[in-house]
């Protein structure tokens, strides 16, 4: 029988590489220790199991897009959609379909996509929650990666919206 090995021990040493990312005040940028990437090493694994996550809790009203995930992780939160693609002939961003909880604009909206860009399909999205009656100040836009201009570009036009990036 062989003894199973432990996981590489996290180091306190922050990564240098993403002191560049934090120039905007409303981007809050993860550091990059050893921990976060062995924490997206076990969320990425898929052997993971549900019991990893127990004990995990939230409270108050939060409304969340990508569903897999953060259903996940947060099994009671109420789930919009909202499909948003290019039209093909005139490369502008178009709502095909949105569904949201009826009572959106009462809560947090957690908007989660795993890359910013240009960050035009990000605020399209805001857009529509906008419409929706959700305030600019309650939603958190969540990401695994973001280009510097496109946060530039989508906090210009929405600069009390928060954003956390990895």
């Amino acid at each position: 029988m062989t003894t199973p090995v432990a996981p590489p021990q996290p180091s306190m040493q922050v990564n240098a590489n993403s002191a560049h990312m934090n120039p905007l005040p409303p981007v809050f940028t993860l550091p990059q220790t050893a921990q976060l990437e062995a924490l997206f090493t076990i969320i990425r694994d898929k052997d993971t199991s549900r019991a990893t996550y127990d004990g995990v809790g939230f409270e108050g009203k939060i409304c969340g897009a990508m569903e897999a995930g953060l259903r996940e992780v947060c099994r009671s939160v109420r789930i919009g959609k909202i499909l948003i693609q290019r039209d093909e002939e005139t490369t502008l961003l178009k709502l095909f379909s949105s569904k949201f909880p009826q009572d959106i604009a009462n809560r947090y909206v957690l908007l989660l996509d795993p890359m910013l860009a240009t960050g035009d399909s990000a605020m399209k999205v805001v857009e529509v929650l906008m419409d929706h009656g959700v305030p600019e100040e309650r939603i958190i836009f969540i990401n695994l990666i973001a280009s510097l201009e496109g946060l530039k570009t989508f906090l210009s036009k929405y600069p009390q919206l928060k954003v956390i990036t990895g």
